[in-house]
């Protein structure tokens, strides 16, 4: 499948509904662009848990396959691997210097395109409600949910985008409940604080952490209920959750 006339032959024009995306939100990583990039890349068991990301979308060669955040492309060569060179794989974020990086990994692939977009109001097409099908073969999101409204919300958009037999994958972190919880969690604490923009605060009403951990819950909440689980995961010491589904 591919997405015809939602992007151009550069992949840089997107048609999006207004307004989801917080341009404070978007000076902040597009500014932290580079050191993003390298812990996106670089992190011990990082590139495990986005091969597994992409087998949880159970992708086939020719399918199409759209990621939303797909933020410096880091998973875009993965799910390429799995469409194959017919496939089409099609990454949305809504800040530019972080889609400069994406562009510059993916240049060489003729069907991956990258696209500046609101992951709420992805343009990609609305399900075919006669075929009971979407455009999109699946859909992942990888450390998404958290920065999004209504995460749960989201979530109900992408099962519909993808259609009845469909996939949705998730990747989040919230705290870890493993016995070693309390250190685990003190270190993910103070690393969500100085990610969330605008990292002057030393307090935050209400606390980040525990918005977090609500907006992730409901996330992946809402894709089990749509959806057949076909991969529920935790890593990096219970911190990171993977949920996929079939959705039904």
């Amino acid at each position: 499948m591919t997405l015809h006339g939602f992007y151009g032959p550069d992949g840089t024009e997107s048609k999006t509904k207004g307004g989801g995306a917080d341009e404070d939100a978007q000076a902040f990583y597009g500014r932290w662009a580079a050191l993003y990039d390298l812990l996106a890349r670089r992190t011990p068991g990082i590139t495990t848990l986005r091969r597994r990301a992409a087998n949880a979308c159970r992708l086939e060669a020719g399918d199409t396959v759209v990621e939303m955040g797909c933020g410096t492309g880091a998973n875009l060569p993965y799910l390429r691997e799995a469409v194959g060179p017919e496939g089409t794989v099609i990454g949305i974020d809504f800040t530019g210097p972080v889609l400069e990086r994406a562009r510059a990994l993916t240049a060489g692939y003729d069907n991956v395109h990258v696209v500046r977009g609101d992951a709420t109001a992805p343009p990609i097409p609305e399900e075919d409600e006669a075929a009971g099908q979407g455009e999109a073969d699946a859909i992942l999101a990888t450390f998404v949910v958290g920065m999004l409204a209504d995460p749960a919300g989201a979530v109900d958009d992408w099962c519909d985008a993808v259609g009845s037999g469909g996939h949705v994958v998730l990747v989040n972190a919230a705290r870890s409940a493993e016995r070693y919880a309390p250190l685990v969690n003190a270190v993910f604490r103070a690393v969500v604080v100085l990610s969330t923009p605008p990292t002057t605060k030393l307090r935050y009403d209400p606390d980040p952490v525990r918005r977090l951990d609500g907006k992730i819950d409901a996330a992946h909440g809402r894709l089990r209920e749509r959806s057949s689980a076909v991969a529920h995961e935790t890593h990096a010491f219970g911190v990171v959750r993977l949920t996929g589904g079939r959705i039904e």
